[in-house]
């Protein structure tokens, strides 16, 4: 592996050293980048430290993360996982405040009214869509229009 000082550095990082990413830290960012290109992936293998989070923080990360792809729940279902489903509002909150966005899929977490509700992560709602759509998720209980459509073969 390959160390080499950065010209010039970072303000916030001076004496900063570029070197290869750890094969987990390698790994991770090959699933998300196949992830946003289209194909299914479930990141719940990706270790986290959540150690510097609050415990609020770290049980709502918790259940985000244990939604299963193509799924969704509301902020209230999330709540409720928590013990009280007053806690709505700070689900949201604390999914707002994600540091981890797409590994703890708060894109699976959606508005009690079938809305998408909000994305705090770059791209904001038009990823949100994106990855649920990547996903197979169904908002409002509706299927993909194509999901029920009969399928044909063509006889030569």
């Amino acid at each position: 592996m390959t160390t080499r000082k950065r010209e010039g550095g970072s303000p916030a990082f001076p004496g900063a050293i570029e070197a290869a990413a750890p094969a987990a830290v390698a790994e991770a960012i090959a699933a998300i980048v196949a992830l946003l290109s289209g194909e299914r992936r479930d990141l719940a293998e990706i270790d986290l430290d959540m150690q510097r989070l609050a415990p609020f923080q770290r049980q709502v990360y918790t259940v985000a993360r244990n939604i299963p792809p193509g799924e969704t729940l509301t902020y209230g279902e999330v709540a409720e996982r928590l013990g009280d489903k007053s806690l709505a509002r700070d689900v949201g909150q604390a999914l707002g405040h994600n540091p981890f966005p797409i590994v703890v899929p708060c894109h699976r977490v959606v508005a009690a009214n079938g809305k998408p509700g909000g994305f705090s992560a770059p791209g904001g709602l038009r990823t949100k869509l994106r990855m649920l759509a990547i996903e197979g998720a169904a908002l409002n209980d509706q299927s993909d229009l194509f999901a029920a459509a009969p399928r044909h073969s063509r006889s030569p």
